[in-house]
Protein backbone atom coordinates (compact mmCIF):
# COMPACT_ATOMS: atom_id res chain seq x y z
CA UNK A 1 0.00 0.00 0.00
CA UNK A 2 2.81 2.25 0.82
CA UNK A 3 5.27 1.14 -2.18
CA UNK A 4 7.07 -1.20 0.91
CA UNK A 5 5.39 -4.66 -0.08
CA UNK A 6 7.44 -7.29 -1.53
CA UNK A 7 6.70 -7.32 -5.21
CA UNK A 8 4.93 -10.74 -6.02
CA UNK A 9 7.24 -12.48 -8.42
CA UNK A 10 7.08 -12.31 -11.62
CA UNK A 11 5.47 -16.05 -12.55
CA UNK A 12 6.36 -15.90 -16.26
CA UNK A 13 10.24 -15.51 -15.01
CA UNK A 14 9.90 -18.08 -12.49
CA UNK A 15 8.52 -20.69 -15.29
CA UNK A 16 11.02 -19.75 -17.75
CA UNK A 17 13.66 -20.33 -15.66
CA UNK A 18 12.53 -23.55 -14.41
CA UNK A 19 12.18 -24.45 -18.56
CA UNK A 20 15.32 -23.79 -19.04
CA UNK A 21 16.96 -25.27 -16.27
CA UNK A 22 14.61 -28.75 -17.24
CA UNK A 23 16.31 -27.81 -20.99
CA UNK A 24 19.76 -28.23 -19.69
CA UNK A 25 19.40 -31.30 -17.86
CA UNK A 26 17.74 -32.87 -20.21
CA UNK A 27 20.05 -32.06 -23.17
CA UNK A 28 23.15 -33.64 -20.57
CA UNK A 29 21.12 -36.52 -20.17
CA UNK A 30 20.35 -37.24 -24.20
CA UNK A 31 24.40 -36.90 -24.59
CA UNK A 32 25.34 -39.28 -21.84
CA UNK A 33 26.47 -42.53 -22.95
CA UNK A 34 23.55 -45.49 -22.31
CA UNK A 35 26.32 -47.31 -20.18
CA UNK A 36 26.37 -44.03 -17.46
CA UNK A 37 22.29 -44.17 -17.22
CA UNK A 38 22.41 -47.40 -17.11
CA UNK A 39 25.22 -47.37 -14.04
CA UNK A 40 23.40 -44.32 -12.41
CA UNK A 41 20.03 -46.27 -12.36
CA UNK A 42 21.46 -49.53 -10.76
CA UNK A 43 23.47 -47.38 -8.03
CA UNK A 44 19.96 -46.44 -6.65
CA UNK A 45 19.54 -47.80 -3.71
CA UNK A 46 15.71 -47.46 -3.76
CA UNK A 47 14.15 -47.74 -7.07
CA UNK A 48 10.96 -45.53 -7.89
CA UNK A 49 7.74 -47.12 -8.73
CA UNK A 50 6.75 -45.70 -12.33
CA UNK A 51 4.57 -46.99 -15.40
CA UNK A 52 5.25 -45.80 -19.21
CA UNK A 53 3.20 -43.42 -20.60
CA UNK A 54 4.26 -44.11 -24.19
CA UNK A 55 6.73 -47.02 -24.43
CA UNK A 56 9.73 -46.17 -26.25
CA UNK A 57 8.97 -45.33 -30.01
CA UNK A 58 11.64 -44.64 -32.90
CA UNK A 59 11.14 -42.43 -35.72
CA UNK A 60 12.43 -39.74 -38.07
CA UNK A 61 12.35 -36.00 -37.37
CA UNK A 62 13.00 -33.44 -39.98
CA UNK A 63 16.49 -31.22 -38.98
CA UNK A 64 16.72 -27.71 -39.94
CA UNK A 65 19.36 -25.52 -39.97
CA UNK A 66 20.69 -21.86 -41.22
CA UNK A 67 23.32 -20.54 -43.40
CA UNK A 68 25.43 -18.75 -40.60
CA UNK A 69 22.65 -19.20 -37.49
CA UNK A 70 20.77 -16.21 -38.76
CA UNK A 71 19.97 -16.93 -42.82
CA UNK A 72 16.88 -18.53 -44.13
CA UNK A 73 15.82 -21.54 -42.41
CA UNK A 74 16.11 -25.00 -44.70
CA UNK A 75 15.72 -29.00 -44.62
CA UNK A 76 19.46 -30.06 -43.55
CA UNK A 77 17.69 -34.35 -43.92
CA UNK A 78 16.42 -36.45 -41.52
CA UNK A 79 17.46 -37.68 -38.43
CA UNK A 80 16.50 -40.77 -36.24
CA UNK A 81 15.29 -40.30 -32.46
CA UNK A 82 13.90 -42.33 -30.09
CA UNK A 83 11.66 -41.06 -27.49
CA UNK A 84 9.95 -42.21 -24.02
CA UNK A 85 7.51 -40.83 -21.34
CA UNK A 86 6.99 -42.23 -17.90
CA UNK A 87 4.96 -41.38 -14.95
CA UNK A 88 6.46 -41.89 -11.18
CA UNK A 89 4.26 -43.24 -8.63
CA UNK A 90 4.00 -42.62 -5.37
CA UNK A 91 3.61 -44.55 -2.03
CA UNK A 92 -0.26 -44.03 -2.20
CA UNK A 93 -0.39 -45.49 -5.79
CA UNK A 94 -0.54 -41.95 -7.17
CA UNK A 95 0.46 -40.89 -10.01
CA UNK A 96 3.04 -37.73 -9.60
CA UNK A 97 5.45 -36.55 -12.20
CA UNK A 98 5.81 -37.28 -15.48
CA UNK A 99 9.04 -37.45 -17.36
CA UNK A 100 10.08 -37.17 -20.93
CA UNK A 101 12.71 -38.56 -22.70
CA UNK A 102 13.99 -37.93 -26.74
CA UNK A 103 17.18 -39.44 -27.86
CA UNK A 104 19.07 -40.03 -31.46
CA UNK A 105 19.38 -42.82 -32.91
CA UNK A 106 17.72 -46.00 -32.44
CA UNK A 107 17.61 -46.64 -28.63
CA UNK A 108 15.38 -47.15 -26.40
CA UNK A 109 16.70 -48.28 -23.32
CA UNK A 110 18.44 -44.76 -22.90
CA UNK A 111 15.23 -42.85 -23.82
CA UNK A 112 13.29 -44.62 -21.21
CA UNK A 113 16.60 -43.86 -18.53
CA UNK A 114 16.49 -40.23 -20.29
CA UNK A 115 12.56 -39.83 -19.18
CA UNK A 116 13.23 -41.88 -15.82
CA UNK A 117 15.48 -39.26 -14.48
CA UNK A 118 13.65 -36.66 -16.17
CA UNK A 119 10.90 -37.45 -13.80
CA UNK A 120 13.27 -37.66 -10.95
CA UNK A 121 15.21 -34.60 -11.03
CA UNK A 122 11.57 -32.82 -11.19
CA UNK A 123 10.33 -34.74 -8.20
CA UNK A 124 12.38 -32.09 -4.42
CA UNK A 125 12.54 -35.44 -3.06
CA UNK A 126 15.23 -36.85 -5.60
CA UNK A 127 16.42 -33.42 -7.06
CA UNK A 128 19.40 -33.38 -4.68
CA UNK A 129 20.95 -36.95 -4.96
CA UNK A 130 20.40 -37.51 -9.04
CA UNK A 131 21.96 -33.87 -9.55
CA UNK A 132 24.53 -34.62 -7.55
CA UNK A 133 25.16 -38.02 -8.43
CA UNK A 134 24.36 -37.99 -12.02
CA UNK A 135 23.94 -34.61 -13.48
CA UNK A 136 27.19 -32.73 -12.29
CA UNK A 137 29.57 -35.52 -13.51
CA UNK A 138 28.19 -35.62 -16.86
CA UNK A 139 28.08 -32.67 -17.48
CA UNK A 140 31.79 -31.85 -16.05
CA UNK A 141 32.68 -35.17 -18.38
CA UNK A 142 30.87 -33.55 -21.49
CA UNK A 143 32.18 -29.67 -21.01
CA UNK A 144 35.82 -31.36 -20.87
CA UNK A 145 35.44 -33.39 -23.79
CA UNK A 146 33.84 -30.14 -26.13
CA UNK A 147 37.17 -28.10 -24.27
CA UNK A 148 39.49 -31.34 -25.93
CA UNK A 149 37.70 -30.90 -28.77
CA UNK A 150 37.92 -27.00 -29.32
CA UNK A 151 41.72 -27.08 -28.31
CA UNK A 152 42.09 -29.81 -31.04
CA UNK A 153 40.32 -28.08 -33.76
CA UNK A 154 41.74 -24.49 -32.59
CA UNK A 155 45.43 -26.27 -33.15
CA UNK A 156 44.55 -26.64 -36.77
CA UNK A 157 43.29 -23.08 -37.35
CA UNK A 158 44.43 -20.77 -39.83
CA UNK A 159 44.17 -17.20 -40.26
CA UNK A 160 43.71 -15.78 -43.99
CA UNK A 161 44.27 -12.33 -44.07
CA UNK A 162 45.08 -10.38 -47.70
CA UNK A 163 48.35 -7.90 -48.16
CA UNK A 164 47.79 -4.88 -49.51
CA UNK A 165 50.75 -3.62 -52.22
CA UNK A 166 51.81 -0.31 -51.33
CA UNK A 167 51.56 2.57 -53.75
Amino acid sequence: MHGLEPAAPDADATQALQNETRRRWLAILAKAELGELEDAWHALAEKPVYRMLRGSETGLVMVRGRIGGTGQPFNLGEMTVTRAAVQLIDGSGRATCAGFGHVAGRAPRKAELVALFDALLQDSVWHAAISDALLVPLAEKQTAAKLAQATKCAASKVDFFTMVRGE
